[in-house]
């Protein structure tokens, strides 16, 4: 279970970033995220985007058209 939860269902590129990333910056380091999300491309944007940051990458997961991205803040 994720210490933080995240919603960002019915947005579209670039706004599933952009609210990971907001919630990334007052997250403390060593917590973790969960986001949540049903924009096809930003399965795949969120998770490259925010790992290239330096966090980790816990799990990306998907059913029923909605996906789940756990991620370790690092820094």
């Amino acid at each position: 279970m994720a210490d933080e939860t995240i919603d960002v269902k019915g947005l579209t590129c670039p706004a599933p970033l952009v609210e990971t990333k907001k919630k990334l910056k007052k997250m403390e380091v060593g917590k973790t995220l969960e986001v949540i999300g049903d924009h096809g491309p930003s399965k795949k944007e969120v998770p490259e985007m925010i790992g290239e940051q330096g966090h980790e990458i816990i799990s990306v997961t998907e059913e029923n058209g909605v996906w789940h991205v756990t991620i370790k803040k690092k820094k």
